[in-house]
This record gives structure tokens, sequence and C-alpha cells, in this order.
């Protein structure tokens, strides 16, 4: 028994190595050899891929009232107080800081071509959550495979 729980954990590791790895190399080597004829790999290795993402994709120019419309709550309506702040915040920043808030929420810093009720989570189409969660002194939460976030019950500065 031992034998086969051994063999399992070998051959499927060497499936998810050949799936996320081995099967693609040649093309992602190509890719890799391209991308940094264009820009030398010194000038981005100073960027995590959130940031290289915004440079490279631009920053959107995010509907609020879209992303309003298309969002559902968990634990809190509306017409809440956190809610109406939480809108207020987002509403004051730039385009890049609602991107990042974006980017931290959803994984993407982008918006779909239709706007916010195509958003997709990673098993589908999925709506932007705001969920209460935890206590109210703790920060806020992001849980990008439900597409959601969670504020706590503070204001905006």
């Amino acid at each position: 028994m031992f034998l086969l729980c051994v063999n399992a954990k070998k051959s499927s590791s060497l499936i998810t190595e050949w799936r996320i790895e081995r099967r693609v190399e040649e093309q992602f080597k190509a890719f890799t050899e391209g991308f940094h004829d264009l820009i030398p790999s010194d000038l981005i290795t100073v960027f995590d891929e959130r940031e290289l993402e915004l440079l490279i994709g631009g920053i959107a120019d995010i509907d609020v009232d879209d992303w309003k419309k298309h969002t559902d709550y968990r634990g809190y309506t509306e017409t809440d107080e956190v809610i109406a702040n939480f809108w207020k915040c987002v509403r004051s920043w730039d385009g890049e800081q609602k991107s990042r808030l974006l980017q931290f929420t959803t994984g993407t810093s982008r918006i779909p071509v239709n706007g916010f009720k195509d958003l997709q989570g990673s098993d589908g189409p999925r709506r932007f959550t705001i969920e209460k969660a935890g206590e109210p002194g703790q920060l806020p939460k992001s849980h990008t495979w439900l597409v959601s976030s969670s504020p706590q019950t503070s204001s905006c500065a």
C-alpha cells in the first residue's frame, strides 16, 4: 500500500510538472527570448508580476457605476454605511488605485470588454462580491478565487 501511495504521489507530481512546465517549455522559451529582445531583463526584474501587468496592459478606465451595479453583497446591503464608504473611497481614487484594488480582489487589473457583468472567476462567470468577514478592526480580505472583497467597518479618510 505504501508503494502505491508513493507511486501515486510521484505520478501526480510528474503529470503536474508536464502540464504546467514541460508541455509549453519550448514556446515559453521563445516568448521569453522575444520579450527580452524588446525589453532587457534587467529593466523588468524590479517589477513584480502585478506591476508588470499594469505596465504592459496600461491602466483601464474603470466605470465605478458599472462595478457597483454588478456587485453582490453578503452580510451587507447596498445601503449599509460601510458599503457607502467603500464606494465613496473607490470613486475618490485615481485610475491606478482603482486598478490595484481590482487586481487585489480579482487577480487582474483589467476589466472584461463588456464591463463587470462579464467578470470571470477561476471557475467561470462570477460577480464581484463584498462579504462581511472577521472583526470590525481587522484589515480587508480578498478572495480572488471568489472575486470578492471583505471590507471592515471603517470610514475612508
